[in-house]
């Protein structure tokens, strides 16, 4: 089954949080995105909310369950005590582990399991207790699969940054491809399953999704939005989701 498809909301809401108004509704393209055959929605909900804002999740939330039950949701962030509590009042399906600092523009690394095995293992445990699955966010680094194993997680997802900077440089691509290839298909041995996300377009995604055949999601946002402008978002959505082999 080809990767399915999570629309991460994140650049619509930090349009929306441009001006003082409720427009672009971040709410109302989700409901484009999953109309027109996304399979989830991702948030990023930093704590100083410069993109998608806490009051965003429990509307999203009702979204999917009154609107696109079978639609999942997915929210990502640094694992702080209020980030915790945050998931488990809104109840996503998937919780994405990223190592960012509050600062950070975007996230640009991945764990280190093995120095942070000893913080994540009970984090994780008490995710996968309340019902969540639970994906931490990696570089290409196939040495690392069976420490991220060991945590609990369920998934790995493939921060797949370089291999989207490489866009002028086939050579390039190419190489950060293979590493993110040979970094799942350790998770996979491991007994792991495999997001990825990160600047990831249609120009890229067949390849990825060639070279790791057992991709379970892909996490899109800026390059999709971007897209959305030319495309509008039900076309744009249609158009990732044939680069994914649907």
């Amino acid at each position: 089954m080809p990767a399915k498809l999570s629309v991460n909301l994140n650049a619509i809401a930090m349009l929306r949080n441009r001006r003082d108004l409720p427009w672009p509704s971040v709410t109302g393209i989700g409901r484009l995105a999953l109309a027109a055959g996304a399979h989830g929605l991702t948030v990023h909900p930093r704590p100083d909310e410069r993109h998608t804002r806490h009051s965003d999740l429990p509307e999203i939330r009702a979204l999917i369950d009154d609107e696109f039950p079978q639609a999942e949701f997915n929210i990502e962030g640094y694992p702080s005590e209020d980030f915790l509590a945050l998931v488990e009042k809104h109840q996503p399906e998937q919780v994405t582990l990223v190592p960012d600092d509050p600062a950070q523009a975007t996230s640009d690394h991945g764990w280190n399991f093995v120095a942070d095995a000893a913080m994540l293992t009970p984090i994780v445990r008490r995710l996968k207790k309340g019902g969540f699955r639970v994906s931490l966010f990696c570089d290409a680094d196939p040495a690392g699969m069976t420490a991220a194993r060991d945590t609990g997680a369920d998934r790995i997802e493939l921060y797949t940054g370089p291999y989207g900077s490489y866009h002028s440089d086939s050579a390039k691509a190419a190489k950060e491809l293979e590493r993110l290839g040979k970094t799942a298909d350790a998770a996979l041995a491991a007994g792991l399953q495999v997001n990825a996300g990160h600047d990831l377009t249609v120009g890229n995604l067949p390849a990825l999704a060639k070279r790791i055949p057992a991709l379970a999601e892909v996490s899109i946002g800026h390059g999709l939005t971007a897209d959305a402008l030319e495309y509008g978002m039900a076309g744009t959505v249609g158009r990732f989701l044939r680069a994914c082999g649907w």
